[in-house]
Parts: C-alpha cells; sequence; structure tokens
C-alpha cells in the first residue's frame, strides 16, 4: 500500500484493527466460555474491509 492514505481510509483502516482484537479472558470467564469470539472478528486473509 502507498505511503501516503486518505485520511478518511486511514481512520477507517485503523478501526477495523481495534475491532479485530479478542475478547477479553475476563468475559470468557464470566459467561463460563459461551463468548469467545467477537461478532465482527474478521481473518486478515480470509474477508477484506470495504474501501
Amino acid at each position: 500500500m502507498t505511503r501516503n492514505k486518505i485520511y478518511s481510509r486511514k481512520k477507517r483502516y485503523a478501526k477495523e484493527m481495534n475491532s479485530n482484537r479478542p475478547v477479553p479472558t475476563w468475559v470468557t470467564m464470566k459467561t463460563n466460555k459461551k463468548v469467545r469470539q467477537r461478532p465482527g472478528q474478521r481473518h486478515w486473509r480470509s474477508s477484506s474491509i470495504k474501501r
């Protein structure tokens, strides 16, 4: 990717990176292992981000 990105696109990519984090351990323990993944979690290779 180019070094000079449009700010709005860069902001969107940053948001996608933050939302792709795993669920905290305490949440997994509190829900008795029922919640293990975020509903919007994606793999970098299998699905792409909207441009």
